[in-house]
């Protein structure tokens, strides 16, 4: 019996190259490191305050810090890997967060350990892009299917972070919170050392656009530190000036190509771009949310903290119950039907919120909705990242994942604010009772409206990733 087109990728799925595998596992220890090392310190910043003698607002500098020094180095990335080469640029990565938590492990005190961890930021924060844009590299077609599997340690790491955290802090110092990555990062080092392929042809000694840096990297940057201040004067003005800065970059790259620091011709390629919206609206809907709906239970519904982790744990589950399916579920279903129908099913469990806003806390439907959250997170993300690269070519892959992260790293604290600041302003300043519950029902209202825009771009993604090229043409 003939086989027809079904059949045909099921048969390239099985025959799937070895050495993809071998590059998606080595590529993951940048994202599992990187995101490991950001749970551990984040749940940890009380201990430092107290070990360091600092106040919290000096020592949640430890992770502001890091966060603003990623959003500095991160549009360098597209330029990095044109001049040195993704493998190159990989090592020398993985070398400086090694080496740089070291630093972090031997400080002397917290302004030392915050300058530190600005370094770690400048080299860490570069790992995931990096690790992404090399699946994508090898895993071509397939990499819906190959990020899905290399996604699932990466969810683990926020289970496991705060365990390791706590034993740290019970048994050993507060530095082996950071010494704790010197065997990995040396075994990642080494691993793809040996496993990496080499791709020195590939390099291009083009110039550096030294005007867009200057204008997107302390943009990036001084959009992250005003909408984390926004509910100051300062926060507001220096999130204004942030906008500025993208706002002149985008108007001096519009004529330089791929000259700029970012090419913006590739927003040009429809598809591309409307992966990027998606990705953007999406990614900032998941940390949206994962400020809401602990903030509600706790505030509104009145739980305690420690009730969080199994309270939320459908959440996560939900996401590694689908995560390791997308290749299959990419392949049966369609981009563009699998991302939209995981942002209905987004819509769907966001309006669950609304109603246990409206009506009180009822476990039946936090627990369900949850779970269908987490289901619908995850089926929107990979296939329209999997879409994003199929739309170019290879040799803008650099370019491209500098495009998509820097859409990620904004999408979540744009759409926090929004929250943010709407959830504050109904709460005035002495809401209790009713005008909390109310309050967080039209932070979740906005939520759901924010899910429906999800839906809106994801309904313009291909319908296959064979209509990809297609679409382009």
């Amino acid at each position: 019996m003939p086989q027809g087109p079904a059949s045909e990728d099921v048969a390239k799925d099985t025959q799937l190259d070895p050495s993809v595998w071998r590059i998606a596992a080595v590529a993951l220890f940048g994202g599992l490191l990187a995101q490991l090392d950001a749970t551990i310190v984040n749940v940890s910043l009380s201990s430092l305050a107290a070990d360091l003698h600092a106040s919290f607002s000096i020592i949640q500098w430890v992770t502001s810090g890091y966060l603003l020094a990623l959003a500095l180095a991160l549009p360098l990335n597209g330029w990095l890997v044109g001049r040195i080469g993704a493998k190159s640029l990989y090592l020398w990565c993985f070398a400086g967060f090694t080496l740089s938590s070291a630093l972090c492990g031997l400080a002397w005190s917290a302004d030392a350990l915050i300058a530190f961890r600005v370094f770690q930021g400048i080299s860490g924060g570069l790992l995931a892009p990096m690790a992404q844009m090399m699946i994508a590299k090898a895993a071509g077609r397939h990499m819906a299917r190959v990020a899905g599997y290399m996604a699932l340690p990466v969810l683990l790491a926020p289970v496991f972070g705060p365990i390791i955290a706590g034993a740290i802090l019970q048994y050993a110092s507060w530095r082996w919170l950071f010494l704790v990555n010197l065997p990995v990062g040396t075994l990642a080092f080494l691993l793809a050392f040996l496993f990496l392929p080499r791709d020195r042809e590939e390099v291009a000694h083009k110039k550096l656009d030294w005007l867009g840096l200057v204008l997107l990297s302390p943009g990036l940057a001084l959009c992250l530190y005003g909408a984390d201040k926004i509910g100051r004067m300062t926060g507001r003005a220096t999130l204004a000036s942030g906008v500025i800065m993208i706002s002149c970059f985008l108007w001096t790259a519009r004529g330089k190509g791929d000259a700029a620091l970012v090419d913006l011709r590739l927003f040009k390629i429809r598809v591309f771009s409307a992966a990027v919206i998606t990705q953007f609206l999406s990614n900032g809907i998941q940390f949206a949310g994962q400020m809401l709906i602990p903030a509600f239970l706790i505030q509104a519904c009145g739980r305690a903290p420690a009730e969080m982790g199994w309270m939320l744990a459908p959440l996560g589950l939900g996401m590694m119950v689908t995560y390791p399916q997308m290749g299959a579920l990419t392949d049966r279903f369609g981009i563009r039907a699998l991302s939209a129908g995981g942002a209905l099913l987004g819509f769907i469990a966001t309006m669950a919120f609304l109603y246990l806003a409206l009506h009180g806390l009822n476990l039946f439907i936090l627990i369900p909705a949850l779970f269908l959250r987490g289901l619908g997170m995850s089926a929107v993300g990979l296939p329209s990242m999997t879409a994003a690269y199929a739309a170019i070519s290879k040799q803008d892959l650099p370019m491209a994942t500098t495009s998509l992260n820097i859409a990620q790293r904004l999408g979540g604290p744009i759409m926090t604010t929004l929250c943010a600041t709407l959830l504050a302003w109904r709460l005035g300043a002495h809401g209790s009772g009713p005008a909390v519950t109310s309050a967080y029902a039209w932070a979740f209202l906005l939520l759901c409206m924010l899910q429906a825009g999800v839906f809106l771009a994801a309904r313009r993604l291909p319908r296959r990733l064979d209509d990809v090229r297609r679409a382009e043409r």
